[in-house]
């Protein structure tokens, strides 16, 4: 007798997926049509210089009219003093993979030219092992993001002060940088340090820096030499009208003096989020087009081209068309009712003082627990009844634990339904009921 397969759990709040329903497969086969009937009627259409065609291996830096839509794109939608421009980006094959990429041609942990990697905290749970894997193993040190959703840029430069003034800590040897260094590429730029934030809609608090933040923290960036990677994978899903705040590399360009320098920020973005995961496309933006050939000219890209190339020149097509918007209002539509609705549920069902910390756009939202109760033995007895949350434990950074379970845990909002969600949070509240009682 063959055993019938595990249900999945009716509540799982821990997915940060997008609802099947909501992946627009409708939307991405009519682009796919049009760029393969655009090549069919014209085999020259794409001439092979600045425009690779989509079968082909593609650009180092992507297609030209591809980074070019999307620069218009965020020109569109951030409406800054700034321009976002096609020759400051490189595609990508997402943020994950984007990540590890900047931290391959940016960064030298192995012999101590780059010192210490920053993230905040809590962070991102799946973000650990990029930069372990990157060398920075026993090297990292968690920068908190405080409640109003601000980080703490006291403890951050006091820990760069710190690390500077380590006397064991000593300049690289010219032999450390010659052995990072291809002899026939131009010379990399090595940061001394090394910060991962994700400043809007955080994952997992939820939280939104403001603009007088973002541009302190571009301070201390030039000052210590850091390096800032934005993973500036939800700005778009925002859930209020309010115009969006400029992203951190905007920050940075505006107030550069020298418009051909390094800058200290990346932005690392992705249309996993908003066109499905699976297409595994993104991009990388940066002052100027110093850092970002730097970033694109690794050993990788140089052998296979941009990654993601096909499918890469399908989006170019869903942004060019007007597709994409469409499909982002649509999340944010959907999204923002969801968020509405687990916050009513929130006040309604669980424990009184209970914190609700995000929601107002991307995918999740933290939720604090009042004193008295402990979440780690909470998630447990949901776990056990079908309610899948996922405890604050998940979001330290490696080796600077802040004991982020004892009281709270993420609720992703992108995966369950809005009923759902409503029944998810009441169960969690008799739950709350059940632990008080015992």
């Amino acid at each position: 007798m063959v055993p019938s397969p595990k249900m999945p759990p009716k509540y799982n709040f821990f997915r940060g997926h997008p609802s099947p329903y909501l992946l627009p497969t409708k939307e991405v086969l009519e682009a796919t049509t049009k760029v393969y009937n655009r090549v069919i009627e014209n085999e020259n259409c794409y001439d092979d210089v600045f425009n690779r065609h989509p079968l082909q291996y593609g650009l180092g830096l992507g297609n030209e009219e591809v980074r070019q839509a999307i620069a218009d794109w965020n020109n569109r939608c951030f409406e800054m003093d700034v321009r976002s421009e096609a020759n400051c980006i490189n595609l990508s094959n997402g943020a994950s993979y984007g990540v590890m990429n900047i931290l391959a041609q940016t960064t030298s942990p192995h012999n101590g030219i780059t010192r210490r990697a920053f993230l905040v905290t809590p962070t991102y749970f799946l973000i650990n092992s990029t930069f372990i894997d990157a060398g920075f193993g026993g090297k990292l040190t968690g920068i908190e993001e405080l409640s109003d959703g601000q980080l703490d840029l006291d403890e951050f430069a006091s820990k760069l002060q710190y690390y500077d003034s380590l006397e064991e800590i000593k300049p690289p040897r010219p032999e450390d940088l010659e052995a990072i260094q291809h002899p026939s590429k131009v010379q990399k730029k090595v940061y001394r340090y090394v910060l991962y934030l994700t400043p809007t809609f955080s994952n997992p608090r939820g939280g939104t820096l403001t603009l007088a933040t973002r541009h302190k923290l571009i301070e201390l960036a030039r000052k210590h030499d850091v390096l800032i990677i934005c993973d500036d994978v939800y700005d778009l899903l925002s859930y209020k009208s309010d115009k969006l705040v400029p992203r951190l590399v905007y920050c940075d360009k505006q107030t550069l003096t020298d418009t051909q320098a390094y800058g200290n920020t990346v932005s690392n973005a992705t249309f996993s989020k908003l066109a499905g995961p699976g297409l595994r496309v993104g991009w990388q933006e940066t002052v100027s087009p110093k850092l970002v050939t730097q970033i694109h000219y690794g050993g990788a890209n140089i052998s296979g081209g941009a990654p993601s190339h096909t499918n890469s020149v399908i989006i170019g097509e869903m942004v060019k068309t007007g597709a994409m918007d469409n499909i982002v209002n649509n999340l944010c539509e959907v999204y923002s009712e969801r968020a509405l609705a687990l916050k009513e549920a929130v006040e309604k069902y669980m424990p009184r003082g209970t914190r609700l910390d995000g929601g107002d756009g991307g995918y999740f939202v933290w939720i604090t627990l009042p004193d008295g109760y402990d979440c780690r033995v909470i998630c447990e007895m949901a776990a056990k009844q079908g309610l899948i949350l996922a405890n604050g434990d998940h979001f330290e950074v490696v080796g600077d634990s802040r004991g982020w379970g004892a009281q709270a845990a993420r609720l992703s909002i992108s995966f369950l339904s809005k009923t759902t969600i409503v029944e998810g949070i009441k169960l969690w509240g008799n739950i709350c009921k059940t632990y008080n009682q015992l």
